[in-house]
């Protein structure tokens, strides 16, 4: 019997999503729990199961379009389903629109010969495409290729198998905004850009995505609201730095300096509970596990996927679980549970050199760390110079739900913990 597949609320609260791409084609079978369309919130990419065996009979929303929640976006059915019967459910819909056919819809190819069903054939490289070959990009990418009037062809993509992504576009667009002197213009003519002003070619304005727009709004509402304090400490980490050398000695998952300041947080949130906590309007939330955000910077922005329990995880659990969260973070396929929770995040921006910084609460944790890089300095110890790893850290504190002396409390432990690193494995 065909049923009405509707757009689901993948996110508390959500009242609209992008439908990103639909990942089967009209007519194909798909068995329960394969992922048959890609949703676009504010902060991932969620792709939607099935909940059981079936086929899509029409899609009733292109790729690239914004649905409210609740909408219906496709028919789905049993294989051989009566045409009529479709068409009148769609015609009980009262809509009066057309809906998306196999024509028209952004659906994956057809296979090519000898091609194993479910994949995409690898797109052709620039110099062998030409008008009469399909183009292989996300939706996304297109949308905005064509709110920007860039020509698809002229782009190489840097996803799987030449697939264009919304970076490509982006990058094609900064590469036109180029200084005249770099893109002569013919003689009479104006100088014209792709995705630039006719009227000043020396910029180019880039439509914010949903991702960026939230990001913004999220950061400003944090800042507003949020009483922030800082605490400033540093670090010595030599000892740090040798247990790391001495784990990755071994044929196990290798560990990063980031991963043990992941579990060292861990440890010093069981010495001092009462930063493990998140704010809430009417109470103060303690938690029992710990759970840990980790910022990610991607194309799109920065997302804070969350590591689970870190404090009853190994440290090749926790080199593992990093690992796979960035790496899912950066092709924004997070669920939407894994971006939330957590009672403080972890940002490290050492590896680009720089010192120190000060970051922005993410609501409601309690907290976030921001740490900077590891510098050779001159260190005092009992009237003696020596030379140190040092690592400065500053942690950035809602003053609603924890008072600046845990937070003091809290630091000191941390600190300790990195320079006895050891209790690091406890």
């Amino acid at each position: 019997m065909a049923e009405l597949l509707r757009m689901p609320e993948v996110a508390a609260n959500t009242t609209e999503a992008i439908l990103e791409s639909w990942n089967v084609g009209l007519n194909t079978p798909y068995a329960a729990g394969h992922p048959i369309v890609t949703v676009e919130t504010e902060k991932a990419a969620v792709d939607v199961e099935a909940e059981s065996d079936g086929v899509l009979l029409r899609l009733l929303v292109e790729a690239g379009t914004t649905v409210a929640v609740g909408t219906p976006i496709a028919v789905w059915g049993a294989p051989g389903e009566a045409a009529s019967a479709v068409d009148a459910l769609v015609a009980s819909l009262g809509t009066g629109e057309a809906p998306v056919t196999a024509s028209n819809a952004s659906a994956p190819a057809a296979e090519e010969p000898g091609t194993p069903a479910g994949t995409v054939a690898p797109a052709p490289t620039e110099a062998a495409r030409d008008n009469s070959e399909r183009i292989f990009a996300s939706p996304l990418a297109r949308r905005l290729a064509r709110e920007l009037g860039v020509d698809l062809n002229a782009v190489v993509g840097s996803g799987p198998h030449g697939r264009i992504r919304r970076s490509d576009i982006e990058a094609a667009v900064a590469r036109s905004a180029e200084p005249e002197e770099t893109l002569p213009a013919k003689a009479g003519a104006e100088s014209q850009s792709i995705g630039t002003s006719a009227v000043d070619p020396r910029w180019v304005d880039v439509p914010n995505t949903r991702m960026r727009a939230a990001i913004a709004r999220r950061l400003t509402e944090s800042k507003q609201n949020t009483p922030h304090f800082y605490l400033r400490a540093s670090a010595r980490v030599d000892a740090l730095l040798e247990l790391r050398q001495q784990i990755n000695a071994g044929q196990g998952v290798k560990v990063s300096i980031n991963d043990l300041l992941v579990k060292a947080i861990a440890s010093a949130h069981v010495g001092v509970p009462a930063m493990n906590v998140q704010w809430n309007d009417t109470s103060i939330r303690h938690f029992s596990d710990v759970d840990i955000a980790v910022a990610v910077a991607t194309d799109g922005g920065l997302v804070t996927p969350v590591i689970r329990g870190v404090d009853s995880l190994s440290m090749s659990g926790v080199a593992t679980g990093t690992k796979d969260l960035i790496a899912r973070a950066k092709e924004r396929r997070l669920r939407q549970d894994e971006l939330e929770g957590g009672t403080i995040t972890i940002t490290n921006l050492g590896m680009y050199g720089t010192e120190d910084f000060a970051a922005i609460i993410n609501p409601p944790q309690a907290a976030i760390l921001a740490v900077g890089a590891v510098r050779q300095e001159a260190v005092v110890e009992e009237g003696a110079v020596n030379i140190a790893s040092v690592l400065r850290l500053t942690l950035a504190v809602d003053h609603r739900s924890v008072d600046g002396a845990t937070a003091a409390e809290w630091m000191k432990a941390f600190v300790d913990v990195l320079e006895h690193p050891l209790r690091i494995l406890l």
